[in-house]
This record gives C-alpha cells, structure tokens and sequence, in this order.
C-alpha cells in the first residue's frame, strides 16, 4: 500500500486526506500540535497521526499544506528525496511580506524548494477551494474529470504527482517548471473561480464559499493556463 504524508491538518489537508483514504491509500498527517492533537481526524479520517518526521519519512508523496510563513519551520533532512506537493500560496495579511515574492525573483514553489534542496518539489492543489477537491473528484472512467495544474522540475516527480492527483479524481496539466507556477496562483485566471458553478465575490471565493462546483476540463485549464497574466504581487493586499 502506498502512503501519503500530510504536513497539515487544515481543510484542506483533511479533504485530500478523506479522498486518499477512500482510494485506498494510507496517510499520515500530521501538525504543528503534535499527534496528540489529531484524535478527530484519526476518528473521522480514517488516517494515522504521526510527527512531522514521522509523516515525512512514511510518505510516497508528501503534501504540504501550512500557511506559507511557516515553510522555514520544515525539518530539512526528512525531506531528503521525496516528492513533496506544495499547495501553499502566498497571502501577505496572513504571512508577512516576502519581498523576493514581492519582486517577482522566485514564485511560492521555488521558496519550498530552496528549503528543501534535496526534495523534488511538485506545485500541485493550491488553485482549487477544499470543498470543490471534494465536489468535483470523479472516478476514473467519468467523462466530467476536472484537471489540474502542476508545476516541477523533476519529470519523475511530476509523474508521481500526476498518479496520486489522477487516483485522488483529477486529470492534470503540466504547466512546467516551477519558474512557471505562478501562472495558476492566486489572482490569475486558473485560480479558484473557474471551479465554481456560479459568480461569487472576492471574500466567498477566498473562502471556497459553498459551491457545488462546476468541471474544469484539460482543455479550458490549458487555455487559462496560456493566456495567464502574472499579477503585481507587490500589491496584493489580502
């Protein structure tokens, strides 16, 4: 049986989570409180709690899902070889102002990575609300899957990623390295919106607002994707 890692036990480590256990996987999650701290997801889930050592050693993939301030409190040395998905963005009200973030030098992904220097680092789940993971995953054989994007350098770390998001319910598109992540962050076209079956304002998207969902096919993903605009994240204010 293959294992997932989960680095976070917000909703939406706990939506991956529940789709992973119901797939088959073994996960460990796990948190800044400590294992302790976890008996309702072990109830609920169905998941093992763990250490942050724990989840990262146990884990085929390891999903990353904190806030983004946090990414320098990772444990290095675990990380050592693991395909890690990061679905962190970057909010400055709730993270601070990152000012290589700020000039555009690296994208959110790119931080992760320079952290954790031998991990493979995938961008993956960072533009879809939690509650749409969960309305819009499909088996394998429906013909209305959603896709997508990821973002890597590692071509055998993306495949890995393109398995585990394809068993979670999803198809997926490759957008290219992690220099190109951004193009599925928040503010652009791919980001949240297109998931959504109706128009909602800015404060209900942030907080996934309660949508059924509408499916985003590889076909349309790929066009937002192209004709993405990079956003002046310098004056992001939420």
């Amino acid at each position: 049986m293959s294992t997932l890692g989960i680095i976070g036990s917000g909703n939406l480590g706990s939506v991956v989570a529940w789709l992973a256990v119901d797939a088959g996987l073994d996960v460990v999650m796990a948190n800044s409180r400590g294992p302790e701290s976890l008996a309702d997801k072990v109830r609920d889930l169905g998941v093992r709690a763990g250490t942050v050592d724990e989840a990262v050693r146990a884990g085929d993939w390891v999903l990353v899902t904190i806030p983004l301030g946090r990414y320098a409190e990772l444990p290095v040395e675990p990380f050592a070889g693991k395909v890690v998905l990061d679905t962190m963005n970057y909010y400055p009200h709730r993270d601070g102002r990152i000012d290589r973030l700020d000039r555009e030098v690296v994208t959110t992904a790119q931080l992760l990575q320079e952290h954790l220097p031998e991990a493979h680092t995938v961008k993956a789940f960072n533009n879809i609300s939690a509650r749409n993971i969960v309305t819009l995953a499909r088996p394998d054989d429906a013909t209305d899957r959603s896709a997508l994007p990821i973002a890597g350098d590692d071509a055998d770390a993306k495949a890995a990623a393109t398995t585990l998001i394809q068993t979670l319910g999803f198809d997926v598109v490759d957008v290219g390295p992690l220099s190109e992540s951004w193009r599925f962050e928040p503010e652009t076209a791919a980001y949240v919106t297109p998931y959504l079956s109706k128009a909602s304002t800015a404060k209900q998207r942030a907080a996934g607002h309660a949508d059924p969902g509408k499916p985003l096919p590889v076909a349309n993903l790929v066009q937002l994707i192209a004709a993405a605009h990079r956003p002046p994240v310098a004056g992001r204010e939420f």
